[in-house]
């Protein structure tokens, strides 16, 4: 029988709610041949008692679920017992047969063999003392050698059905495991997309609320000012619609296709270009080997980082300036955006907080690298360090695969 998954227990031959057809099946199989009128004088009881004696194991095993040790004991006892009395009853040999097979089935190894062991040796001394002393040939051999059988399958089958029930645990700790697996790969699905969302839209709702700040103040007074930044907001927004298309893309995408262009620092320029566009003044310093070409997942958190601290500085900036420093050291790349501050506020400098961060340090952690973000002299500082060959394993704790 095959075990049924749907089920988490082990599969059985006989329900346990049809267990009495079995002690039927076996009361007729013992008691039988005790009346059977068999050709051999030695196998048919001689007397009442013996009539007993062979037929008594029959209302005795099925009690050997509950106390397997006493019944075998009390079967051996009686199928000896018979024997002394001059009748070998196949009937009460079947008996002891079927409790040492209960014996074994039913309790563990290592409490099973000694008591099998001790069963087959008592049951064939005796039955040698009464051949010595009777004349009867009580075939010990035989006998000793099919108890012994009976006691090895019945461990077999134990050792079995424990195998089965250890199969079908296992089965269903992979299926916890699978569901939590599963449930985990949505809690980051949700998490990068809401990276995602973030990157794509909180830049450049801001350089459009910068933009429609500037406009709204030079529309009288600089209506060519004012053009060049409706016309700002004008390819922001549709930036942003782009970005937005291209992730719900992604979104209707098969799991194993990348139909995203994902951003690395070659397009560095345009947020750059978008942030000077609104007024801003934007230093860049790159003192990285134009020859150096970084690995794509590195590229794409370097760009975000970037476009991180631009977007703090425009959400939260006072003196209108940003510089960006990129450079080599051994195997990182360093990126700093710092943020200046007037003097008047450089004492209480802005505390920018939010998702941004948040997910910014899972994206940098899951590269292998550190984030630092916090007030420094002069202003607000967001610098983050990542290597160059981001390890395959998984990120450090805290951050996302």
């Amino acid at each position: 029988m095959r075990p049924d998954p749907a089920t988490d227990t082990p599969p059985r031959l006989v329900p346990p709610g049809r267990a009495w057809l079995v002690d039927v099946v076996i009361a007729v199989l013992v008691v039988v041949p005790s009346f059977a009128p068999v050709p051999f004088p030695e196998l048919r009881p001689g007397s009442p008692l013996v009539h007993v004696l062979v037929v008594l194991p029959a209302l005795l095993l099925p009690l050997r679920r509950r106390w397997p040790r006493v019944t075998l004991v009390v079967c051996i006892a009686l199928y000896v017992a018979a024997l002394a009395l001059g009748t070998l009853a196949p009937g009460a040999a079947l008996a002891v047969v079927i409790a040492a097979y209960s014996m074994a089935d039913r309790i563990g190894r290592r409490e099973a063999a000694p008591v099998a062991i001790a069963a087959v040796t008592g049951l064939v001394g005796a039955s040698i003392v009464v051949t010595q002393t009777t004349g009867l040939d009580t075939r010990f051999l035989q006998v000793g050698l099919t108890v012994a059988l009976a006691g090895a399958l019945g461990d077999a089958a134990r050792s079995r059905r424990a195998y089965v029930a250890a199969v079908l645990e296992r089965a269903r700790r992979a299926e916890q495991t699978r569901d939590a697996e599963a449930r985990r790969r949505v809690s980051e699905e949700r998490l990068r997309i809401a990276r995602d969302l973030h990157d794509a839209v909180a830049h450049q709702i801001s350089v459009i609320s910068l933009n429609a700040g500037v406009a709204s103040s030079a529309l009288e007074t600089r209506p060519d000012k004012a053009r060049e930044a409706l016309s700002t907001i004008r390819t922001a927004s549709r930036d942003v619609l782009a970005e937005i298309g291209s992730m719900l893309a992604v979104l209707r995408t098969p799991d194993d296709v990348d139909g995203r262009d994902q951003p690395g620092l070659a397009r560095l320029a345009d947020i750059v270009e978008s942030v000077r566009v609104a007024g801003w003044e934007v230093v860049v310093r790159d003192d990285r080997d134009p020859a150096d070409q970084l690995p794509l997942g590195v590229d794409i958190v370097a760009y975000r980082v970037v476009q991180e601290g631009l977007t703090n500085a425009l959400k939260h900036g006072t003196a209108r300036r940003v510089h960006v420093l990129l450079r080599r050291e051994g195997d990182d790349i360093e990126i700093v955006v710092t943020n200046p501050l007037d003097r008047a506020e450089s004492g209480t400098p802005p505390s920018p907080s939010g998702f941004g961060l948040i997910g910014l340090r899972e994206r940098v952690e899951s590269a292998g690298g550190l984030l630092d973000a916090g007030p420094a002299p002069g202003g607000y500082r967001l610098a983050a360090r990542l290597p160059v060959h981001a390890p395959r394993s998984a990120s450090r704790p805290g951050g996302a695969p």
